[in-house]
């Protein structure tokens, strides 16, 4: 089996929680990474976390949304920290993604499309008047234009991004047969999402939150297997 790239989602504070998972998920089947959110690089014990991690693969989901020079004074002051990946909304605009690609050195800057948690009922509500995959495909487009790295979509629009997005293609939104959707919209399972072309996937809850880590990711590899 070629070696699956997984990015396991470490949504929590609890530095503790956080050690077990990186402990558990230990692996030779699959290339495993970390995503770091909002709830936990918002916390008080984050960066001196961060600081420490040694050979692991960083994901650093802060989805910058700002006007470009914040953006990028804000990828500044993480420079101290070794992280691999960092992602800024595609909506931040050209002139931000550019600005960021050009000081992100060895970051892989990442775009954000379209959250998983929104469908074309929700983008109404907010005041998109394209469909999900018409906009998605937009935000492609402009990603390949500022040179991105990497871009995080559904899986549902992966076979359209990589018509115009030419690197790696991460996406959220993954559940295990069986796992319930919880507050996502657009899931599928890994397979069927390694099936469509994603380059990685992200995986959190149905691997953290649901039981035993250690089974759940051999539950996961075995998916995989098949």
């Amino acid at each position: 089996m070629k070696k699956s790239k997984i990015f396991i989602a470490c949504d929590t504070t609890n530095i503790s929680k956080i050690k077990k998972i990186i402990k558990d998920t230990k692996s030779n089947k699959i290339k495993v990474g970390y995503k770091f959110g909002l709830e936990f690089l918002n916390s008080k014990n984050s960066r001196n976390f961060l600081s420490k991690l040694k050979n692991k693969i960083v994901f650093a989901d802060l989805k910058l949304h700002d006007i470009p020079n914040t953006c990028v004074n804000a990828i500044k002051a993480m420079k101290d920290l070794k992280i691999d990946y960092l992602t800024i909304h595609v909506s931040s605009g050209l002139n931000a993604l550019k600005a960021c690609k050009k000081i992100s050195g060895k970051i892989n800057l990442t775009g954000v499309t379209t959250l998983t948690s929104l469908d074309n009922k929700a983008l109404k509500q907010i005041g998109y008047n394209k469909n999900i995959k018409n906009l998605v495909y937009h935000q492609a487009k402009l990603a390949q234009k500022a040179n991105l790295d990497a871009l995080v979509c559904s899986p549902w629009e992966v076979k359209i991004v990589k018509k115009v997005f030419k690197k790696e293609i991460i996406t959220p939104g993954i559940r295990l047969p069986g796992d319930k959707k919880g507050d996502q919209k657009r899931v599928m399972t890994p397979d069927q999402a390694f099936q469509k072309g994603a380059s990685a996937i992200v995986m959190g809850r149905s691997l953290t939150n649901n039981g035993n880590i250690k089974k759940n990711l051999q539950k996961l590899i075995n998916h995989l297997s098949k």
